[in-house]
């Protein structure tokens, strides 16, 4: 900066006010509807098996109650996170949080199996958004801290989850699936509450021309942490004309990059999407597609296959008397069981994601869960059964949250939320796909076509995984393609 002209930037701003009571407010916010998400998908574990029973559907019908989750999920990751870039993050997840929290209420009192089908659907939609709320978050957080936290921030997922097999282990044997559908949207209701104090992030006002008002909000946060701005005034990256800064934590736009993010705003929807697959980001791109599909597809499968694979043995292999395929055939306890693995998932995720690195962590958790789910190409036991899954999701688990902090990091500012809700649209073709190897496969007694077919995504997103261009631990956040496309300075790339 110049001299007797102090300024800053948010990343500078950010770096000076510290990780505080605010970002603790911010990752309460994000975390709730992370919690909500992660309620509303594990509850399709347990609908789907009571409401074939009670309307005598088929194992295609049932699987279709999951399948068009995901196909809402596809078209609102897609959608939410061009209006995230466009109008700003406040706006993208407001009305999702809408979406998913009426949809999900009224799918409690669904009359027939069409109904329920429609409203499951706009749920998914309004679950599309929860890439906004990812990359919000991240963007108030000091890029010292940003590992860690993002990792704490999976943990409300991992809460969701064991919740919700809590809540329908208390609430289907006796209240049945319309109760649990009805309890479970209560979350997402919570987001409609506190919206009010949730503000814009800076880093999108800053390149929108919003100055003042970023530099309002980081004054806000800065009381609130306790703490002070940096002297001068927000300046814009853009606006750094002949300055490197050497931190790591601190660079993040050059002036000769203005016209690009000019550019952007001016064609909207259709450029953000060509850039995407430019020549200077399709690599991570279309790789990040591939992992974010595997990890989706493999991530759901292992938990319907909890379900499934123990139901399944009642018909594939009887061992006494066969018993009706029912929702009180669920094993709740076990399902409790598989949940509690998502958390050494993130142990181990937290202990390797900046020691080893993004690409090593995922990749190694990739192929140890291949190895977990190997045995299941046969008939096991029931308690072997639960045993492999549980260390399958144990590893599934930790690759998908360091997959959802690397994917923010590899992309500038100006596309993030759209790149990332594309990336996890095509992970939500995943989840469409999932049901009809999990639940149709399985019912139909070809449980090692279904679990080979999961072996063989899971290696292959591996692979994927290994050919990202570059490691993002330690780096710092860029704003445009230019940036985003250095190698790191620092020696932790893989």
């Amino acid at each position: 900066m110049e001299e007797g002209n102090p300024s800053f930037t948010v990343d500078e701003a950010l770096v000076g006010i510290g990780f505080g009571k605010f970002q603790l407010f911010v990752l309460a916010y994000a975390g709730m509807a992370w919690v909500a998400e992660a309620m509303e998908m594990m509850l399709l574990s347990f609908v789907g098996p009571a409401v074939q029973s009670l309307w005598n559907l088929s194992a295609r019908e049932e699987s279709l109650i999951t399948s068009v989750v995901f196909a809402g999920m596809l078209i609102g990751a897609y959608s939410w996170g061009i209006v995230a870039d466009k109008h700003g993050r406040r706006k993208g997840f407001i009305i999702t949080a809408v979406v998913t929290f009426l949809a999900g209420f009224l799918s409690s009192f669904a009359p027939n199996y069409m109904s329920l089908i429609v409203l499951r659907c706009l749920v998914g939609l309004g679950l599309g958004g929860g890439p906004v709320l990812v990359s919000w978050y991240l963007e108030f957080i000091p890029a010292p801290n940003r590992g860690t936290w993002m990792i704490v921030f999976s943990a409300f997922w991992t809460v969701g989850t064991i919740f919700e097999a809590s809540l329908a282990w208390l609430i289907m044997p006796s209240l049945g699936w319309r109760w649990l559908l009805a309890l479970s949207s209560v979350p997402s209701s919570l987001l409609l509450v506190f919206y009010r104090w949730t503000p814009e992030s800076p880093r999108y006002l800053i390149l929108q021309g919003r100055k003042a008002e970023a530099q309002s909000i980081l004054q806000k946060i800065a009381r609130m942490n306790g703490t002070h701005l940096p002297k001068g005034v927000l300046r814009s990256e853009i606006e750094e004309k002949n300055k490197s800064l050497p931190t790591e934590n601190t660079h993040l736009l050059k002036p000769e990059e203005e016209s690009k993010i000019v550019v952007a705003d001016n064609n909207g929807q259709s450029f953000i999407l060509l850039t995407l697959l430019s020549p200077e980001l399709i690599k991570r791109t279309l790789l990040l597609w591939v992992v974010f599909f595997g990890n989706a597809f493999a991530y759901y499968g292992v938990v319907l296959l909890t379900t499934e694979l123990n139901n399944s043995q009642n018909s594939c292999h009887p061992t006494g008397e066969v018993l009706q395929h029912s929702s009180n055939d669920v094993n709740y306890k076990d399902v409790f069981i598989a949940s509690f693995a998502e958390f050494p998932g993130l142990l181990i995720s937290a202990a390797m994601v900046d020691r080893l690195g993004r690409k090593a962590t995922m990749s190694s958790t990739l192929f140890l869960c291949c190895i977990f789910l190997l045995p299941l190409l046969t008939h096991q036991p029931p308690a072997i059964t639960t045993a492999l899954l549980f260390g399958g999701r144990v590893c599934v688990s930790a690759a998908f949250a360091v997959v959802y902090i690397y994917a923010p990091e590899i992309y500038p500012t100006a596309v993030r939320t759209t790149g990332v809700g594309v990336a996890s649209s095509v992970g939500r073709i995943g989840g469409v796909l999932c049901p009809l190897v999990a639940v149709g496969l399985v019912h139909g007694c070809h449980q090692t076509v279904a679990v080979l077919l999961f072996e063989v995504v899971m290696f292959v997103s591996g692979i994927c995984v290994c050919l990202f261009p570059f490691e993002t631990s330690g780096r710092e956040l860029t704003d445009t393609i230019s940036t985003s496309k250095k190698p790191p300075s620092s020696s932790s790339s893989v």
